[in-house]
């Protein structure tokens, strides 16, 4: 097969759920995303409500030491976003995102059932315990079996689900038409609008069941969530727009790759006359595609190193490849360094699920002060979802139009701008962390005990640096995306949200091997199940420090990856790189 057959091949034609050709007037649009909307609201809803409050219950119930109860937590949610890239892979090359979603969903939900059992059934919990006077029996053997299996099949499930279901909602949207690059903009503000709610209603009414009724019966109703939003999931079925799988997304890249190590001795023709002209197109592209002038080793995959005639056999793919396939495997390697600046925020966001948590269990939760209403720690995640149902109307109604005028494109700021404006935040969210603890610390050892409201400031500052950096984060993957890999490059996002959970166990680890060993009369900083004795303030330190080296990795980052853009990008079709600013205007 030549070049120019396989290129035609690229392109990508939605149909309805009878694949049949959509029709522009009766399938996608915002009509048919609600009811991925709707999903997205009942499984973060679901899952929200089991991962912010699950350390509660790993050690209270399960009898986990403190340190391990965390890791416990964070190694699960870092497993669900790095299963993130599973369901991005199975639905761009064999399920599409509409069955790739309903067969997860399914294995989430029988996740969140076997969970409720397990937290229901005394004989798989260990016996009562007060984890502060000690002795506790910690769940071993066939009970912590249990509790693990179901805890990773609700992993499995969630992972799968959380790419395709963003792209499965942008999939709604044609980019190429007529105002489609703004309508789909707006519709990864709805998406987090969404994730929003969701969280919402999980820290504040689900947590409140749990603490009050009983763990099981919380992780019961994150299992009816869960099968409600497969309900809306269904029901709007007859209205989408699906994205046909493509095959398998990294043999088109290993072809690029092997091919351009065989011919790497090989010399790209630079004179438009000569016998091979033509065949390293991406040199000649620098003004349709971005990364025309990185990784130049890739473009001798392009070149023929043979005639072609009609008597002649055509090169193998695996030995000559096309512009959109070289262009692909570019796209890949320059999103990596914008990728990995986005993990050492999500270290972040795994201190607020954990240790914050447990910093609000210390504290004084009455509400208000000296009253007999006490609000459960986890609920407190939920203050800057609340303030973001509120901030997020107001950036696509306010403050995109005033972008807008003022810089000319057409979003108003760009994913890459977002992002940064996040990042450049989130240290600050530490250094209010680590304050208050000091401050919680001091009033401990005096025998009194802080209003858990002083802890409040550290989740605003957090919830505005994830509202710019999240879905920033997820528009910059999705538009970069070639055909067939919307979901896996949409499910980077995600995989940040693994490395940067798993990253937090790492530094626990390493941080207490490190202070037992060099910490002085200290010790660990946090190697005790009573915070007055930790120096939980010491490692929030840390963290912003990390944050802030993290920022001016990724200005540079970001100046790397919109080098040599003449401002002339375009949206081409069969597989290249999407590029928004058609009116020369934007750059990513």
């Amino acid at each position: 097969m030549d070049v120019e057959s396989r290129a035609a091949e690229a392109a990508v034609v939605a149909v309805d759920w009878r694949g049949r050709p959509c029709r522009p007037h009766r399938h996608g649009g915002m009509r048919a995303a609600v009811f991925v909307l709707g999903i997205q609201a009942f499984e973060i809803m679901a899952i929200a409500a089991v991962g912010n409050n699950l350390i509660t219950y790993v050690f209270g119930e399960m009898h986990f030491p403190l340190p391990q109860a965390a890791n416990v937590v964070t190694n699960f949610v870092g497993t669900i976003f790095l299963l993130a890239l599973l369901g991005g892979f199975l639905s761009d090359s064999y399920l599409g995102c509409f069955w790739t979603i309903l067969t997860f969903g399914f294995v989430e939900l029988s996740g969140f059932i076997l969970l409720s059992l397990q937290a229901h059934l005394p004989q798989l919990k260990p016996p009562p315990c007060s984890m502060t006077g000690g002795g506790c029996e910690k769940a071993r053997g066939f009970k912590s079996t249990v509790f693990f299996l179901a805890l990773y099949l609700v992993a499995l499930g969630s992972g799968c689900l959380k790419p395709n279901m963003i792209a499965h909602g942008a999939d709604q949207f044609d980019a190429a038409a007529p105002g489609g690059a703004g309508r789909l903009s707006t519709y990864f503000n709805s998406a987090y609008f969404s994730f929003c709610a969701g969280e919402l209603v999980a820290l504040t009414a689900l947590v409140w069941v749990q603490t009050h009724s009983g763990m099981d019966v919380g992780f019961g109703i994150s299992a009816a969530a869960m099968a409600a939003g497969l309900v809306s999931l269904v029901s709007g079925a007859a209205r989408y727009r699906n994205k046909p799988p493509q095959g398998s997304i990294f043999t088109p890249v290993a072809r690029v790759f092997v091919a351009a190590y065989s011919k790497r001795k090989q010399v790209c023709p630079s004179s438009p006359n000569s016998v091979n002209a033509g065949a390293c197109e991406p040199v000649r592209l620098a003004g349709n595609f971005r990364h025309s002038t990185k990784f130049r080793f890739l473009d001798k995959a392009c070149i023929r190193v043979a005639q072609q005639g009609p008597n002649m056999k055509p090169e193998s793919p695996w030995r000559l490849c096309t512009v959109a396939e070289v262009q692909q495997a570019k796209t890949l390697l320059a999103v990596t360094p914008i990728f990995a600046c986005t993990i050492v925020f999500n270290t972040v966001l795994a201190q607020l699920q954990t240790f914050s948590v447990q910093q609000g269990s210390a504290m004084d939760t009455a509400l208000p002060p000296g009253s007999s209403f006490r609000i459960p720690p986890a609920s407190l995640q939920a203050i800057p979802y609340a303030m973001l149902l509120a901030l997020v109307p107001a950036y696509e109604l306010l403050l995109v139009p005033l972008m807008k005028r003022a810089t000319g494109t057409r979003s108003g700021i760009t994913p890459l701008q977002r992002i940064g404006v996040g990042l450049g935040t989130v240290a600050f969210s530490m250094v209010a962390a680590a304050d208050v603890e000091r401050r919680r610390r001091d009033a401990a050892a005096g025998g009194h005990r802080m209003s858990v409201l002083w802890i409040v400031p550290q989740f605003l500052v957090f919830g505005v640096s994830e509202m710019f950096t999240a879905v920033g984060l997820i528009e910059f993957f999705y538009k970069q995306a070639c055909a067939g890999m919307q979901a896996f490059l949409t499910a980077l996002t995600y995989c940040s949200y693994a490395f940067g959970f798993y990253l937090s166990s790492v530094l626990v680890s390493l941080v207490n091997r490190v202070t037992a060993r060099h910490g002085g009369g200290g010790g660990c900083w946090l190697g005790d199940n009573d915070l007055n004795k930790d120096r939980l303030d010491l490692f929030y330190w840390m963290l912003a420090a990390l944050s802030v080296l993290n920022f001016f990795c990724f200005l540079l980052c970001a100046r790397w990856y919109n080098a040599g853009v003449d401002g002339s990008d375009a949206a081409a079709a069969s597989g290249q790189v999407a590029a928004e600013g058609v009116d020369g205007k934007e750059i990513i």
